[in-house]
């Protein structure tokens, strides 16, 4: 399992199977195999650029907690969580079957993971309640953008990340395609006080500062 997110993988099987007596790690991911629970998911994504990026970035920030906004099935999440293994992470998802994924790595024994279910452009926190929010491949899935950008910056007490693919692809769920001056001006509107953006590999990330310096 060297190239798992093996600590997360446990806790997933853990989480959907229960453990036994006296069970080692490596029995109960056998018997979560053998009970064809999809462990694939839990796979390294650390290859990616926009994760190293990412996780970059946040190793400067050094954030006190953290939002992220459509985990999905754990790209960005999982490298997170294996990354800052002492940060207070809230995951929100309203995908059914990604929430009991997230949910099963929780009950598991990952309990510094929150789960946050239901609409991501309303969500239940007051202002300001997130040190830092990413929202990473998931504004160009929105019809209109606009109201996850700014829930984003209405959570966000330092800053928001963002991250967006940066030329046209085969994905039909992609239906906008942002610029590096679109994406800043999106989150400025969105009431942020600055916006940097960059390029990785087809892919534009924005840290966006929520009060000015």
């Amino acid at each position: 399992m060297e190239t798992f997110y093996t600590s997360l993988a446990v806790a997933y099987a853990r989480g959907m199977l229960g453990q036994q007596p006296g069970e080692s790690d490596d029995a109960i991911l056998t018997r979560a195999r053998e009970a064809g629970l999809k462990m694939q998911r839990f796979k390294h994504t650390m290859g990616l650029p926009r994760i190293r990026a990412v996780l970059g970035i946040l190793r400067g920030l050094a954030p006190a907690n953290l939002l992220d906004i459509g985990s999905g099935r754990g790209v960005f999440l999982w490298p997170l969580l294996d990354g800052f293994p002492d940060l207070p992470v809230t995951a929100a998802e309203r995908d059914e079957r990604r929430l009991s994924h997230l949910k099963a790595v929780r009950r598991g024994g990952l309990d510094r993971l929150t789960i946050a279910s239901g609409d991501a452009s309303a969500l239940p926190f007051p202002d300001r309640s997130f040190d830092v929010v990413t929202v990473l491949e998931v504004l160009e899935h929105q019809d209109d953008p606009r109201p996850l950008a700014c829930e984003a910056v209405r959570l966000a007490a330092r800053f928001v990340i963002a991250s967006v693919p940066s030329k046209p692809d085969d994905n039909p769920e992609h239906v906008q395609l942002f610029t590096p001056k679109t994406l800043r001006e999106l989150l400025i509107e969105a009431g942020a006080a600055n916006v940097q953006t960059d390029h990785v590999l087809n892919h534009i990330i924005a840290v966006a500062r929520i009060n000015a310096l």
